[in-house]
């Protein structure tokens, strides 16, 4: 460094970076239009034929769609769907939530693989999430509403839902950015 600094803050010193960040092999985000007028908007969630999710680079068939609100601040991580291969689209239509995706398929290319999504209703997308990738998010102080779409449905005697604890992968994942 060409300023000459206290040798411990130099110790501490850290610097943000701006590019992106490890990708999860299978994991992609297909960005939604909002079609805006001074009434108000209009968005074309997606398409369906005979179930299969239309303009994906990935074949998905919607076998069931739900919504979740996440309370403002709450932590909804982390899980995945062991039994069962059961793939996954998020969509934020209101709000925003901070996601961490963390790819455990055993023998991927990416396994450990950790990345990060900020989806908001102001500008809405689908984020895919294949079977086998540890998935969960945090909510904004306005809380968000989640829509999402699943290849398998819920079974209540028999959920396919495994839980870790929220920190698993790391506790500073979901630290507010006081920088």
């Amino acid at each position: 460094m060409k300023v000459p600094l206290d040798p411990n803050v130099r110790a501490d010193l850290t610097f943000q970076t701006y590019g992106e960040g490890p990708t999860i092999a299978d994991v992609f985000y297909l960005p939604l239009k909002k079609h805006r007028a001074l009434e108000g908007w209009f968005m074309e969630a997606f398409r369906l034929r005979e179930g299969r999710v239309q303009g994906l680079s990935f074949p998905f068939e919607a076998k069931q769609v739900s919504l979740s609100r996440a309370f403002p601040g709450r932590i909804n991580a982390f899980h995945i769907h062991p039994k069962e291969p059961q793939h996954e689209l998020w969509c934020v239509l209101e709000g925003t939530l901070l996601v961490w995706l963390v790819d455990v398929r055993e023998g991927s290319p990416t396994q450990g693989v950790r990345q990060r999504f900020v989806l908001s209703g102001e500008e809405p997308g689908w984020l895919f999430i294949p079977a086998g990738v540890a998935h969960g998010y945090k909510a904004s102080l306005e809380g968000a509403l989640l829509l999402y779409a699943m290849s398998e449905t819920f079974n209540r005697e028999d959920p396919n839902e495994g839980r870790l604890p929220w920190d698993y992968f790391g506790k500073e994942l979901w630290e507010e950015d006081r920088g």
